[in-house]
C-alpha cells in the first residue's frame, strides 16, 4: 500500500445543473477500485438527487454550508457535519440553503456480492 496525497483545490471541478463536483477518490487518482469520491459544491437552493434505483450504498457528509436533507418524503434541515447513508435502492434529496455554498462529501461503493 503506498501513500497518495490529492491536493483537491488542484483537481478539474465540472460544472452541471446540480452545481459543481470533482472526484477525488477514484481508481486513477490513487488506485480505489472499488469506491469513488467526490465533492460537491451546490449554489442559490442547486439540488443533488441520489438515484432510487442506485445499486450502490452511498456516504453524504455536509463539509460546508447548510441544506435540506429529504428521506421519505420529510425534510431534516442540515448544516455542517450532517451525514446520511443509503443502501441500494434508497434515496435522498440534498438542497442548498442559507447564504453560503453547500460543500458536499460523496461516496460511493458498489453493492457487494453475497
Amino acid at each position: 500500500m503506498s501513500l497518495t496525497f490529492i491536493d483537491t483545490n488542484q483537481l478539474p471541478r465540472t460544472k452541471s445543473s446540480t452545481g459543481e463536483f470533482t472526484e477525488i477518490l477514484n481508481k486513477a487518482l490513487c488506485g480505489a477500485e472499488n469506491v469513488v469520491g467526490k465533492l460537491h459544491w451546490l449554489r442559490d437552493g442547486q439540488r443533488l438527487d441520489s438515484g432510487k434505483d442506485s445499486k450502490e450504498h452511498q456516504l453524504f457528509y455536509l463539509m460546508d454550508g447548510e441544506g435540506t436533507i429529504t428521506l421519505n418524503s420529510k425534510d431534516y434541515a442540515v448544516k455542517k457535519g450532517a451525514g446520511v447513508y443509503l443502501g441500494p435502492s434508497e434515496s435522498a434529496t440534498i438542497q442548498q440553503a442559507g447564504a453560503a455554498p453547500l460543500k458536499l462529501l460523496h461516496l460511493t461503493v458498489p453493492k457487494l456480492k453475497s
